[in-house]
């Protein structure tokens, strides 16, 4: 489901139970307000903010580590289709040929990924480009020692290409577990609850209620976010890619 939705429905739930929490202060008998009552409501509610504070954590130190490990593992990739690209260089013009594959697969992978119309979604599914790249490398005839060397080098950093990227895929599914989200959106929608329980009604509290609620599905949605590193708003930048792109064929 989109993040956007998903954090409507975030804040629904969740200022819907601070109303509901004014809703039955309205019905309540007064002595279920006295100063008692409380105290107990406010050490209930206590525990349940440090636990949503936990899973909250959590959901940020997960999404982050996806949206990390991502990014490093782009700027990895970068890294050797550069480095694969001057090795081939050196071995001579007999390849010629696997440079401007290896090129124009980046080219390609570019446009899949970060595509120039803001209204195609990124394909991340990966090509057999690489393992066509390594077998052009690997039909390769070595004429002395230093092409020998220059092939073998060039099909180990093709072959941590490869594996960078299957891990890069394997790894882009989400991270934040659905049963974590829908907990920790319950126990907001209590505390809200609780908030709402002994305050007034009128305006400020409304609106401060309102503002919190905002607050709190804001960063619900920026973990959401953070959770799809090549989509939305927070979408790893193409420039490693780009980068390495300009420096091919050189």
């Amino acid at each position: 489901m989109n993040p956007i939705a998903i954090t409507g429905i975030v804040f629904a739930c969740i200022f819907g139970g601070a109303m509901l929490g004014m809703l039955i202060r309205s019905r309540l008998p007064q002595h279920h307000l006295s100063a008692d009552s409380k105290d107990t409501v406010k050490v209930g509610m206590g525990l349940i903010a440090t636990m949503s504070a936990l899973v909250l954590g959590l959901l940020v130190a997960s999404a982050k580590s996806t949206y990390d490990t991502q990014r490093n593992g782009l700027a990895q990739m970068a890294g050797n289709i550069v480095f694969l690209d001057r090795t081939l260089a050196l071995y001579g013009p007999e390849t010629k040929e696997a440079r401007e594959f290896l090129r124009s697969t980046v080219a390609g992978a570019l446009e899949r990924i970060w595509p120039e119309e803001s209204s195609r979604s990124a394909q991340m599914e990966p090509t057999t480009a690489p393992e066509s790249l390594y077998q052009k490398i690997q039909e390769l005839s070595p004429k002395n020692d230093a092409q020998r060397s220059l092939q073998a080098q060039a099909l180990k950093i093709n072959s941590d290409f490869m594996q960078t990227r299957w891990l890069l895929f394997a790894e882009r599914g989400r991270s934040i577990p659905a049963p974590f989200l829908v907990v920790l959106v319950f126990w907001l929608a209590i505390l809200f609850a609780s908030f709402s329980l002994f305050a007034p009604r009128n305006a400020s509290v409304v609106v401060t209620l309102l503002v919190c609620a905002l607050s709190v599905s804001g960063a619900i949605f920026l973990i959401l976010e953070l959770d799809r590193p090549f989509a939305g708003l927070l979408k790893i930048s193409g420039d490693p890619l780009r980068d390495a792109l300009t420096l091919l064929g050189k």
